[in-house]
């Protein structure tokens, strides 16, 4: 909330809000004009040069500051008990305006259809508190459309009927019936779609998420159903060539990927590692290329399109550059699917690690591609699926209707390692490779199986890999190359546990490196961390190899703490592009440890 004496305004003044103004300004400031010092910052900010320190120009600028965050700042005090953190809070207030809170007071779930990750049960305990009755129809609506949106975060685009009515009643507290009757409210306003599987089962969407997944299925279908104008003539001959060219020797299943591109507007090429995808996204390249067309690169994250960028020698973008959807929400958030989108100048488009792609980012890249631009969705349908809604690459591969092509064997150099034998062995349901198979394969030692029953054991494990043992075997330094993935954030195995332990232990507390605390989490300098939602504004330099600046820090991109500026409030991270940002400590939400990170953060770095 807003101070309400005299010490908390000075904490307001001190959180690094207000620029120019630490924890040792606010105090001089609250302590020279007690309860009128908000009336000065409004009115006489003149008055503040009287204070050590401070020019007059200095004190205009801390007013200028001041005002324009108070109102935020009101609404951002009064959102916190809700679990909604600065960066919401600044969407409540663009969408609400300067009387959101009033707007809030008088119908508090209205904050279920415009912030992210909302508290639920903080806002219906508000409004049950100002009289509102348990089984009013904006309670219910509310309550059926934040389970709704619950799935989505579970990457889920439905729900069964049955399913969503247990959920809500247990929620709410409210009779199936009136939830029935909310729900054919609902359908009735278009906010819901209600679609039958079959006689005895009925699935619930958000109409965002239904509208979604219906624009994909048609646009899949018109794009393969138009003429195929970009098809390459005598196109074995024109392979030969490229083979001789290259220098290589292109398998039958390769070939047969080849000329499934060239025969069809989309196609899938799926397979596990080592399986030879990269070699047929850079034959792509040179037959198109070779022919006068324009082909681009393109995956869902940074960290995937460096990689193709760097195995093609080829520029690869992110899709939400390559589509310039820079502002639309975070993954698995209710998007606008009338979202206008740039066309895509290209014949061909390719687009790599495809698993990772959700269903509203599909659904803009698809908005985006001309009828006749031969679309190549490329990607190993083993991994994990989207961490946003949908499972769109499986989806689309157990439709039957987009012509895929199932890479199986692993070339001789893959072969080689450990890790790619043995993850073709898990995925068919095999035993691990046997210290005689990878003699006979001459493989690398970069796979260790430890099988310990102990959490504790474990535990020990990790962190004496971590502190020395790798660093023994292979020169490995665990802030330059070493990462430790957990499939769950719970438990002393799991991500917070873990980040806390392998802290203490490779970054201990000291006192030559500064700290902060937030939110129950002791940020320190050098700590590993990673960025978990996409933040458009966010200032960044980068000095090398030239310099550049720019906006815009992404979901799993990874930095280290370079600084902890006390004074001013702020935190210098270091991400590994070599961009600087600075980060208001309000803004440290948007940061957690990633010593350890789960499997699913993995995706999308």
């Amino acid at each position: 909330m807003m101070p309400q004496n005299l010490e908390s305004l000075k904490n307001y003044l001190a959180n690094g809000t207000i620029k120019g103004i630490g924890p040792s300004t606010a105090k001089k400031i609250v302590d020279t004009f007690g309860e009128d010092t908000i009336y000065v910052f409004k009115y006489e900010p003149e008055k503040l040069a009287s204070i050590k320190g401070i020019t007059k120009p200095k004190a205009l600028e801390m007013s200028q500051s001041f005002n324009e965050n108070w109102e935020l700042w009101q609404i951002v005090g009064f959102l916190e008990k809700f679990g909604i953190g600065p960066a919401n809070a600044k969407k409540v207030y663009k969408l609400l305006g300067a009387n959101a809170i009033e707007k809030i007071e008088e119908n508090p779930y209205i904050l279920i259809d415009i912030a992210r990750g909302v508290d639920f049960k903080q806002i219906d305990k508000m409004a049950l508190d100002i009289g509102i009755a348990a089984d009013n129809t904006k309670r219910i609506k509310s309550g059926i459309k934040y389970s709704l949106i619950r799935v989505g975060y579970n990457g889920h685009t439905c729900v069964k009927k049955e399913n969503l009515i247990t959920f809500v009643k247990e929620l709410l507290g409210v009779s199936s019936e009136f939830i029935e009757d909310c729900l054919i409210d609902l359908k009735m306003e278009n906010e819901v779609i209600v679609e039958k599987q079959d006689e005895d089962t009925e699935l619930i969407y958000l109409q965002a998420f239904y509208k979604a997944e219906t624009n994909i299925a048609e646009k899949i279908i018109s794009l393969n159903n138009t003429e195929n104008v970009k098809e390459i003539k005598n196109f074995k001959k024109e392979l030969k060539l490229i083979e001789k060219d290259e220098d290589i020797v292109l398998s039958d299943k390769q070939k047969e990927a080849l000329e499934t591109v060239n025969e069809n507007n989309v196609c899938i090429i799926t397979g596990g590692p080592g399986t030879g995808k990269t070699t047929i996204i850079k034959s792509i390249i040179d037959l198109y290329e070779t022919k006068g067309k324009k082909v681009v690169l393109c995956a869902p994250t940074g960290r995937a399109a460096k990689r193709m960028t760097e195995a093609t020698n080829k520029e690869a973008k992110t899709l939400h550059r390559l589509l310039e959807i820079g502002k639309i929400e975070e993954e698995g958030s209710i998007e606008s699917t009338d979202y206008e989108v740039a066309p895509i100048d290209a014949d061909v488009i390719i687009v790599d690690e495809m698993s990772m792609v959700d269903l509203f980012l599909m659904n803009y890249l698809l908005k985006a591609v001309y009828k006749g631009t031969k679309l190549v969705l490329v990607g190993d349908a083993d991994q994990l699926a989207s961490v946003g809604p949908g499972s769109i690459l499986l989806d689309l591969i157990e439709s039957d209707t987009v012509k895929t092509v199932h890479l199986d064997k692993i070339f001789r150099q893959a072969a080689k390692s450990k890790i790619i034998l043995n993850a073709h062995r898990v995925n068919n349901g095999e035993p691990f490779i046997t210290p005689e198979e990878a003699k006979e394969h001459n493989a690398k030692e970069d796979f260790f199986y430890i099988k310990e029953p102990l959490a504790d054991g474990m535990l020990y494990q990790v962190l004496s890999l971590c502190k020395e043992r790798l660093s023994n075997f292979g020169d490995y330094n665990f802030f330059d190359n070493i990462q430790v993935l957990s499939p769950t954030k719970k438990g002393l195995l799991g991500t917070k546990e873990l980040n806390k332990a392998l802290q203490k232990e490779l970054n201990p507390e000291s006192d030559f490196k500064q700290e902060k605390n937030s939110m129950g989490v002791t940020f320190r300098e050098q700590d590993k961390i990673m960025q978990i939602r996409n933040n458009y504004d966010i200032y960044w330099e980068r000095f090398e190899p030239e310099y550049e600046n720019g906006s815009g820090v992404f979901n799993g991109e990874l930095g280290t703490i370079e600084k902890i500026d006390n004074f001013e409030k702020q935190v210098k991270i270091r991400f590994d592009d070599n961009k600087v940002a600075w980060y208001a400590f309000q803004d440290l939400d948007q940061i957690e440890h990633a010593y350890a990170i789960t499997i699913h953060k993995a995706q999308r770095k």
